[in-house]
């Protein structure tokens, strides 16, 4: 069985070293290792050169006309609905595709829309992109309170259902498939035990479904929101929210733009929106990109995310290990990891900082430039998820609130930050995350260039 199981890990691993010979070779000629997925993910070269080939053949116009160019572009942006729906298992009947700009935009669509009023509740966790936590000032501009959920030790949801509410005023669940930060994997039980609540629930998907399969069709979910170039790379600028219908039609748009409505007249200052997914797409949707997430989604589907999953589990093994087992001369730690150190309901995105022998931590821009400087990309910060970053980091909140509210604006980062709380505080931390086009001589590079810092 052991023979097996090591046959089956060769043979993965194999496969997508030829994937990344194939696709990515990009990276080797550029001398890059490139371990930022989680920050974006690497266009397939046969994906690019598909796309460029179907733009050199057909003739597509502004989607909102009936001329051929017009129509044609309609059936493909209508043929990439569909296709979403299908990746994402969600029944056509039940769900719909908004098309957005990213993520962002498919969130603030939820939070400026969302029926929020005195009585009602935001429940979200700690763990958030601020693209969700900006929801909050929707709610509360409307009289909603606003809960967190605290997390553990382990950067995991700490209790798994917000307050109950009464279900006489709308109330929203908001919570990550997958953190940004640490790359826990936040499960599907969470919202299913909100919505036995009564909450309508919003799952950020974004930095999960690049590496991992999402299958709406249980029903657990009202919104999902998704960012394309985060899945494969290209094109930037087209996300999506897919919604429930039923949920989508209690949403209150608070405005109306080109393409979103039925008619509007001037003289006589009224409007109406269109019924589904029309009425949330302001002006021209960017139907040439759109052209290009099915080749996207017919790559993933392709190379297989069960395959990727696996792959990724087995690199965030060594990932963790190499950061586990990073040493001072003297034997004392180097790394220290936030969130799991086993790949236990993990993804493939690591924070950690760099800790010097009398355990202070390294400020994390020294070492992000020092491994730009070698070719290998990485990225430093809080990576907008500020209440991860709070927790792991153990930042104290009232030195916090009074660095904050001292700084003047305009002159706020991270490093003034860290001058204000004191040199024995971190403030920011490192983030590794692999994907389908990482092999091991990229980590090997980071394990190298963790054995030398300390050296330079």
């Amino acid at each position: 069985m052991t023979d097996s199981l090591h046959k089956d890990d060769d043979s993965l691993r194999e496969r997508f070293e030829e994937l990344r010979a194939q696709e990515f070779g990009r990276l080797d000629e550029c001398g890059y290792a490139y371990l930022d997925y989680t920050g974006s993910a690497l266009y397939a070269e046969s994906h690019l050169r598909a796309h460029e080939e179907f733009l050199k053949h057909h003739v597509l116009g502004n989607p909102h006309s009936e001329n051929p160019a017009s129509a044609e572009a309609t059936r493909i942006v209508d043929d990439a609905r569909r296709d979403v729906l299908d990746f994402f298992r969600a029944d056509p009947d039940e769900y719909t595709v908004i098309f957005t700009a990213n993520a962002s935009a498919a969130l603030k669509l939820v939070g400026e829309s969302y029926p929020f009023a005195a009585g009602s509740r935001l429940a979200l966790l700690e763990d958030n992109h601020n693209s969700v936590n900006g929801i909050r000032m929707y709610a509360e501009r409307r009289g909603a309170e606003t809960e967190y959920l605290p997390l553990d030790s382990e950067l995991r949801a700490d209790r798994s259902v917000p307050i109950p509410v009464s279900g006489e005023k709308p109330s929203l669940f908001a919570y990550p498939a997958q953190s940004n930060f640490s790359g826990v994997r936040h499960p599907m039980a969470l919202a299913q035990g909100a919505r036995g609540l009564g909450y309508d629930v919003l799952l950020d998907a974004a930095a999960f479904v690049p590496t991992s399969e999402l299958d709406l069709g249980g029903g657990e979910v009202d919104f999902a929101c998704v960012s394309f170039y985060k899945m494969f790379g290209f094109p930037t600028g087209v996300g999506a929210l897919i919604a429930r219908r039923e949920a989508l039609a209690r949403l209150e748009r608070p405005w109306f733009a080109g393409g979103t409505v039925e008619f509007v007249s001037v003289q006589n200052r009224v409007h109406r929106l269109l019924l589904g997914a029309g009425g949330f797409e302001d002006g021209t949707l960017n139907f040439l990109g759109i052209a290009a997430v099915q080749g996207g989604l017919a790559f993933l589907s392709e190379v297989g995310m069960g395959r990727v999953r696996r792959r990724v589990t087995g690199l965030t093994a060594r990932l963790l290990r190499i950061l586990q087992d990073a040493r001072h001369p003297t034997g004392e730690p180097a790394v220290r990891i936030y969130g799991p150190t086993t790949t236990d309901a993990r993804g493939g995105t690591v924070a950690f900082n760099l800790i010097r022998a009398d355990g202070r931590a390294v400020p994390y821009g020294e070492v992000e430039r020092a491994a730009g400087a070698v070719g290998i990309a990485l990225r430093g910060g809080c990576f907008c998820n500020p209440g991860a970053a709070e927790r792991a980091l153990e930042l104290p909140g009232q030195a916090m609130l009074e660095c904050l509210e001292s700084i003047e604006q305009g002159h706020f980062d991270l490093r003034v930050l860290a001058e204000c709380l004191g040199e024995d505080v971190a403030v920011g931390a490192m983030r590794a995350s692999v994907s389908i086009p990482t092999i091991d001589a990229d980590l090997d590079r980071l394990e190298a260039f963790l054995a030398g810092y300390w050296d330079r």
